[in-house]
Formats: structure tokens, sequence, C-alpha cells
């Protein structure tokens, strides 16, 4: 367990909140790093990943999706694009393009052409590291409706700048070692299984309020 990891679950512990405050986060900002987790709209697993390598394709660190709300390693960081100004508390808006970096392996959610393991979609994976990023990277944010501004709660789709794929889950399920997790890949057509929603998580407060302490934090379980 890497020490990121273990410094996000002390926060976690240390800001714990009860149901009503949780529930009185809902539709705060999606800011540049803050700690999320992705619904799948339609199935409700989260956006996942762990040190697995695909056994086919690329062989990179696995990406699924997975049933139980309270795993750890479905934390996902939020991120500028490369060369972007964006800066951290930042707001985000549709149309943005951004980065997701797995909180426990610190690997970035990454697509590309070689073919998913179960559908044959693009394969979605998680790939370099702190100081390795390309525009695989990059995925652009849409949001759902009228919406200019990402919120939690709000449906969204994350659409690959490099492959042209949306990120994408469906019921079809792995049965040997990621055995009863979702497939997650990137799939070119929309539709009902590549809409996504920011659930749990730790949502920093937008930077054009003055400097906050701890408990200031929007924490969301």
């Amino acid at each position: 367990m890497s020490i990121y990891y273990s410094l996000a679950l002390a926060i976690f512990l240390f800001l714990a909140v009860d149901s009503t405050a949780s529930a009185a986060s809902e539709g705060v900002q999606v800011t540049y790093g803050s700690t999320i987790k992705l619904m799948d709209e339609k199935t409700k697993f989260r956006l996942h990943s762990h040190e697995v390598p695909y056994g086919s394709g690329s062989g990179q660190q696995s990406v699924t999706g997975f049933p139980d709300v309270d795993d750890g390693n479905s934390y996902w960081i939020v991120r500028p694009a490369l060369n972007s100004s964006e800066k951290q508390r930042d707001s985000i808006q549709s149309g943005t393009v951004i980065k997701l970096q797995h909180m426990g392996t610190r690997r970035w959610l990454h697509s590309h052409l070689h073919k998913s393991p179960i559908s044959g979609n693009n394969e979605v994976s998680c790939f370099g590291d702190d100081n390795q990023s390309d525009t695989g990277d990059h995925w652009r944010l849409d949001i759902e409706g009228n919406g200019k501004t990402w919120r939690q709660d709000q449906k969204i789709r994350l659409h690959h700048i490099d492959t042209g794929g949306y990120l994408h889950s469906h019921n079809k399920k792995y049965s040997r070692i990621a055995g009863g997790q979702q497939e997650v890949c990137g799939m070119k057509a929309k539709c009902a299984d590549n809409i996504w929603l920011a659930a749990e998580g730790v949502y920093l407060p937008v930077s054009e309020r003055k400097e906050k302490s701890p408990a200031d934090l929007n924490i969301s379980k």
C-alpha cells in the first residue's frame, strides 16, 4: 500500500461524517484534486482498478466495474490534462479534457485500440505513474442535459480523445480472476451504459473560496 493511499484513507477516517451531512453534500462541484468514485448509472457498479494485468490485449493493469460500494480500489483523483494551466480546486466545465489517476496504484485511466477481453470493444486499462503520462490518458467530460459545471450526482460521459470511444460498462462479467466484476471498455456509440455519476469521495472546495480547514472538505459516503 503506497504512502499516498494510506494518507488518503487517514483523511477519510479523520473527516468521516454521518449520513445526514453527506446527503447535504449532494450536488457539490467536482474540482481538480478531488478523490471520487464514478458510478455507472445503469448497473450501479463503481469504476475500479487493481494490480491485476489483463491476460490479453495490452497486458496493462485491468479496469473493471466493482459491485461493492465500500471498496478502496475504486477511488480516482481528478487531474488536469497534460500542458493544462488548470490548478487544484479549479472547477471543471463540460467539454474540458481531464485525466483520472487511480488512487491506490497511481496509474492513469487509459485506453487504446487493443480489444477488450469480453466484448471486443476498445480496451480500457491503467497505465503510467506520477511521472509518466500521455494523451492516451485524456478524456473529455461531456455533461448530459443543461449543466455546464461538473457536479456530484450529475450524469456525464467520458469521451476518450485518442480513440473516440466512450467509457462504458455493462452487465457482462468476468468469471475468473476478477470474478463477478463487470467489463469496462471504450465504445464508439452513445448509449445508457456509458453514463456515469460522481458518487462517494472527498470533494475539494472551489478555489474561489478562502483557504479551508480539513473540516470544510465535502465528504460523501
